[in-house]
């Protein structure tokens, strides 16, 4: 019986290169940050549109009234695609959040893996397109059959991406077992 191989060890420079290139995803932190403070800009718009709506609740229509409500439901989705995108790209790409025991950690963190992340992404994307062609359909008579067409394409195209993407993680999933 001859002695295991020794373990090669790489040459300084190339553990050098690899320290530094897995050192190199802290560069994303930054990204995440400022994403993060995108939410600020994303609650003033909230709160700013909010207030609007109370100001002319009195003489504004129901359409205008669901419009508005619309247009709050939108925001708030895009602030969940902004968590979603934060939380996961950071628990994926650099770090590991150190709150297991925290009481209000986001269920879905510990099992979206980048696949889930695109499903995720793609299914808010679809969610946000609809609310915009629903709200482009409440507001019909100040847009052009044109700017329908094409508002209701783009969403059908977000729409047909997203289940292609489902049908290739699918397939994907399937052969790896």
């Amino acid at each position: 019986m001859t002695a295991p191989a020794p373990e090669r060890r790489p040459p300084f420079a190339e553990r050098m290169l690899e320290q530094t290139l897995f050192a190199s995803r802290w560069l994303l932190a930054p990204f995440y940050l400022g994403l993060a403070a995108s939410l600020l800009v994303l609650l003033y718009k909230f709160g700013q549109k909010g207030l609007d709506l109370v100001l002319h609740l009195p003489q504004s229509s129901g359409n205008e009234i669901i419009i508005a409500v619309l247009s709050l439901i939108d925001l708030s989705l895009v602030g969940n695609l902004l968590l979603m995108v934060i939380f996961s790209g950071y628990e994926n790409f650099v770090s590991r959040f150190n709150f297991e025991d925290h009481h209000d950690k986001p269920e879905w963190l510990d099992h979206v893996g980048f696949g889930e992340l695109k499903l995720k992404l793609m299914t808010s994307i679809v969610a946000i397109s609809a609310i915009q062609v629903l709200e482009a359909f409440m507001n019909i008579e100040h847009l052009t059959d044109r700017e329908l067409a094409w508002s209701a394409g783009i969403h059908m195209m977000f729409v047909v991406s997203a289940v292609l993407l489902a049908v290739m993680d699918r397939l994907t999933a399937a052969a790896k077992h």
